[in-house]
């Protein structure tokens, strides 16, 4: 985990735009943080947010489908820790390819706060818990809604 080369996420003027927080209830410690620091983005954007969890990341992506057809952008939250089987590498290809699927199909940006990592260590310096060193839960939901207010320039 480098971090090299990554953008800095600073709070953009969301004001009108509603966002989709969508989580997994997997590894809690995770997943609630990703959503708090989600839900400051988007406060500090002045979006508006919407959130809803699920059961797992598996079950992630048709909840995003469904939201991104009702919002102007939607945040994918999840952690997924590698185990001893193949399921890890599954799931991660399962649901980073639905998440992109979904993004093109309905023009909708998504941003993908599902870490996938080898350790829960690795999570948790992935989830904005102080001290951490990075904060995907707040990176991924600027990203989304960068994205859409670039979309609504774009249409204009």
């Amino acid at each position: 985990m480098s971090g090299e080369g990554r953008p800095g996420a600073s709070p953009v003027d969301a004001s009108g735009l509603t966002v989709g927080v969508v989580a997994a209830r997997w590894h809690e410690k995770i997943t609630d943080q990703l959503v708090a620091r989600a839900l400051r983005a988007a406060e500090d954007s002045g979006a508006e947010a919407l959130t809803v969890r699920v059961a797992g990341s598996l079950e992630i992506p048709v909840v995003v489908q469904a939201l991104a057809r009702r919002c102007d952008a939607v945040v994918a939250l999840g952690a997924v820790i590698r185990g001893d089987t193949a399921h890890f590498d599954y799931v991660c290809d399962s649901v980073t390819a639905g998440l992109t699927r979904i993004a093109l199909d309905e023009s909708t940006p998504v941003g993908n706060g599902v870490l996938t990592c080898d350790t829960l260590d690795q999570a948790v310096e992935r989830s904005g818990l102080p001290g951490s060193k990075e904060d995907k839960g707040y990176e991924a939901t600027m990203a989304a809604l960068e994205t859409a207010l670039t979309l609504r320039r774009l249409a204009t």
